[in-house]
């Protein structure tokens, strides 16, 4: 498993634009829902990949307390089409929860889920915490994960 973590001063110009490239094929054009997919928080976030040969396949970011909500969060959690099904995308949940539990010691962490992945990210911990909304066209709900109710 090649996991890798990077501050976003980390990232080199040529990884920077294969995750945003990722993001922008998948959550704009696969999903079909035009948004601002830049919308300021790539900088103040820890970015999470999982690559082979050279190729992201996994990738979410986490942002921390303060910055997005009050508690740090998980967004962008996206697994490439050519790799879905292997797993990776709870792997990577995994690799998101464990860096906020130890690096952050935060006992909660939120996020923002589509409604069709709320019994994945339940099934790795999360509860809802508010009714379905729509956001940019697709339904989302907004889930929060406590470290006194779970573990990883």
């Amino acid at each position: 498993m090649n996991w890798k973590t990077y501050h976003f001063n980390d990232l080199s110009v040529g990884k920077l634009y294969e995750i945003l490239k990722l993001r922008v094929d998948v959550f704009v054009v696969e999903q079909e829902c035009p948004y601002p997919e830049l919308d300021g928080l790539d900088q103040e976030s820890v970015h999470i990949e999982y690559t082979e040969d050279g190729k992201t396949l996994a990738y979410a970011r986490i942002v921390p307390a303060g910055v997005k909500y009050e508690v740090p969060s998980i967004g962008r959690v996206i697994v490439h089409p050519e790799a879905r099904g292997r797993g990776l995308a709870r792997q990577l949940m995994n690799q998101c929860m464990e860096y906020i539990l130890s690096e952050w010691q935060s006992e909660e962490i939120q996020l923002q889920g589509q409604v069709y992945l709320q019994e994945f990210y339940e099934s790795v911990g999360f509860q809802p915490i508010s009714e379905a909304y729509d956001e940019d066209g697709i339904p989302h709900v907004d889930m929060k994960y406590t470290s006194k109710q779970n573990r990883i």
